[in-house]
């Protein structure tokens, strides 16, 4: 599966409505003057991202407002923005706005870095789908802007598919029978990074696991639900048959060549991830076609809301002096034409779905007819369609990013057949439970 890249990690699905009080550890920031308050100019309003294509759309924005100016700064991906984001909030010179993923959201507004901006951008709701809409709220409170959406699918060797006879598997148990006949033939159905746990949480996003929920005024954690052990059972199949390639992305020129040359037949992956397969293959272009994500047998479609850069987000900081206008400033790049088709493009920007409710317009540019050849046009509809059945109940704790760092060391003895996967999730499940406590944040599990 693999959504990890050398430059970013996923994003992930939607935040659901939680309870604040006496559920997050919260420390407050001071303010800061984020803008121009003399009077005597344009409201200024530092914008820090990491996308391609955001500082054209600075420059058009810029170019059609007097009153309020954007300043861009470059940062180097997502991770690197967490920490940077951390010093400016401790030093009290937050910039105003901030792209982020919808797993940070949570655990920023624990820590009071986040402005509410619900009453500047409530009304814009129906403009947005439902999935995207949810990953910028906590509580109901809206913390930032949607900027894009994640259509997940199945990309893989239609060359490969037909010359063995499989069809591409509509289920994982299918899924798994396919990788086991391409087994016979040295190619590996899928790739499992060791450095990338993304596999086993969009998986249990799907099968309905919830690894944080709200129960009372506590936090519910729970590792070892149904629908997690769901997808353990298929994930532990795959790596017990020896279906996976187990490249990791440190070498990312490495995994694109072997997905190019045929080693590995199949991604579960989202629009951008699709500009990294051009940029690097030369012999598999026009051999490539898109089938739905894989659903789990007898049960409807469902996909993950992904992951890293799609289902991202423009945040408010609560140390911007000029809330309203940023809110409106982002609102502005989510929903502006020529901002929204800049970072679709492949060219321009990353490939990425808009969130907006209506992206039907954007698919065909979002996706590369290069890579997919004769199956470029089918292949819209595959996208169109995996945008209506994204998970929306997923819920991302207050320790996420401490708790994805520990889940990353378990996942990689896991890949390397050095502990079962259930045994990663018992671990999980006692190590969270005790971060939490460490935080003095209420837990039951």
């Amino acid at each position: 599966m693999n959504f990890t890249s050398p430059r970013r990690r996923f994003a992930r699905a939607a935040v659901a409505g939680i309870a604040l009080t006496g559920l997050l550890a919260a420390c407050g920031g001071s303010d800061s003057d984020s803008g121009d308050s003399s009077g005597s100019g344009p409201v200024t309003l530092p914008f820090w991202g990491w996308a391609n294509g955001q500082e054209e759309v600075v420059k058009a924005f810029n170019a059609s407002h007097e009153d309020v100016q954007l300043t861009y700064t470059k940062v180097t991906d997502q991770l690197t923005m967490q920490k940077q984001l951390t010093n400016a909030v401790k030093a009290g010179n937050a910039p105003c706005l901030v792209q982020n993923t919808a797993e940070y959201v949570t655990s920023w507004v624990a820590e009071g870095a986040l402005a509410d901006i619900t009453q500047y951008v409530e009304g814009e709701k129906d403009r947005f789908n439902a999935g995207s809409w949810a990953s910028a709220q906590v509580q109901g409170k809206l913390y930032g802007v949607p900027t894009s959406s994640s259509p997940n699918f199945t990309i893989y060797r239609a060359d490969i598919f037909e010359k063995y006879g499989i069809e591409p598997p509509a289920t994982w148990d299918a899924f798994i029978a396919a990788g086991k006949e391409l087994k016979k033939h040295n190619i590996k159905i899928t790739n499992y990074a060791g450095e990338d746990p993304s596999t086993l949480e969009v998986l249990a996003m799907q099968a309905g696991a919830h690894w944080y929920a709200v129960d009372g005024d506590s936090w519910k954690v729970d590792f070892q639900d149904e629908g997690t052990l769901k997808a353990a059972e298929v994930i532990q199949e795959v790596i017990d048959n020896d279906l996976n390639s187990k490249l990791s992305f440190a070498d990312y020129a490495a995994v694109q060549r072997n997905y190019d040359k045929g080693g590995t037949a199949t991604r579960q992956i989202s629009t951008w991830q699709m500009a990294g397969m051009v940029q690097n293959f030369t012999e598999s272009f026009g051999d490539w076609a898109l089938a739905p994500w894989p659903t789990f047998t007898g049960e409807a479609p469902k996909t993950p809301a992904g992951t890293n850069l799609t289902g991202s987000v423009t945040l408010v900081t609560e140390q911007c002096e000029h809330q309203e206008q940023a809110a409106e400033a982002a609102l502005w790049m989510s929903t502006d034409p020529g901002a929204v088709k800049t970072m679709a493009s492949p060219e321009t920007g990353n490939g990425v779905m808009p969130a907006l409710a209506d992206s039907d317009a954007y698919v065909a540019e979002s996706i590369s007819e290069k890579l997919l050849g004769e199956h470029y046009e089918p292949a819209q509809k595959v996208v169109t369609d995996s945008l209506d059945t994204v998970t929306t109940d997923w819920t991302f704790g207050p320790n996420w990013t401490a708790m994805f760092t520990e889940l990353q060391a378990g996942w990689a003895k896991v890949v390397n057949k050095e502990q079962k996967v259930t045994d990663l999730l018992a671990h999980m499940q006692e190590w969270t439970v005790n971060d939490l406590k460490s935080r003095g944040i209420s837990v039951k599990g």
